[in-house]
């Protein structure tokens, strides 16, 4: 075997421990199920008889924004668990054994992957259910769905760098929530940008979130795309390539004390 499959052998033996966790531990389902259908019912039955989308339903303006929040807020679950897997030794142990030792956060993101596909079909279920209807091709919506899915991969490294950080997964739950829940709101995820304040709407329209639900929006129900679709996948990949440099120098650094 090449270094390159062990490599590979070492992450999907993480990636399948992580998966067996959360059968151990079912409240950690919550996250990507429970959580992202509030914010479907609430978005759209509270706030949406408010909101006009000219040109959309609400329902179909609101979804592609939902699912990449959701995407993106999965990573919480890869920043609790490598924190708590640091805080109880656990990591230790794992520096004992004949692996690749990157591929403890590695795996343990890609495990994560697996729990964003459930959560993605939890979520068109219900947008379906509420009216949510795709308006454009099928290789559009194929695209739409490995775009929202490499962008949850790609902050998932965010969150591993915040998880391997913080001093207790409580604090890597509250860096998460206070770095990204400003930049999702102020974008173009539950409402126009345009209805917003002046003074907001720069920032909005040059928010990468704002790129990212528009290159969404428009692979799913066929709104105008710009440079939005091939943005979007230039940001997952340069977030990616920063945070997993910083994740695995922030692994080795905390393993080597």
């Amino acid at each position: 075997m090449t270094a390159a499959t062990y490599v590979f052998s070492d992450m999907l033996v993480l990636a399948k421990r992580s998966l067996l966790r959360v059968r151990r531990q079912p409240d950690l389902l919550v996250g990507y199920t429970i959580q992202p259908i509030m914010f479907v019912l609430l978005f759209l039955y509270v706030f949406g008889g408010a909101i006009q989308v000219p040109g959309l339903d609400y329902v179909d303006f609101l979804m592609p924004g939902i699912i990449v929040q959701s995407m993106i807020f999965g990573g919480f679950v890869t920043a609790l668990g490598l924190s708590d897997d640091l805080k109880k030794g656990l990591i230790d142990r794992f520096r004992s054994l004949p692996m690749w030792g990157p591929a403890v956060v590695a795996g343990r993101i890609l495990g994560d992957v697996g729990l964003n596909v459930l959560q993605l079909v939890i979520m068109f279920g219900v947008g379906i259910l509420a009216g949510f209807r795709f308006s454009t091709s099928l290789g559009d919506v194929l695209l739409g769905l490995v775009l929202v899915l490499f962008l949850g991969y790609a902050f998932s490294w965010v969150f591993a760098f915040l998880g391997l950080t913080a001093s207790s997964p409580e604090a890597a739950n509250a860096y998460g929530f206070t770095i990204l829940f400003p930049v999702t709101f102020v974008s173009s995820a539950f409402v126009p940008v345009e209805s917003m304040p002046s003074w907001l709407q720069p920032f909005a329209e040059n928010n990468p979130f704002t790129t990212m639900v528009d290159a969404a929006r428009a692979l799913f129900v066929g709104t105008p795309a710009g440079n939005d679709v091939w943005l979007a996948f230039a940001w997952g990949v340069a977030i990616t390539v920063v945070f997993a440099v910083l994740s695995i120098w922030r692994y080795r650094r905390a393993v080597a004390r």
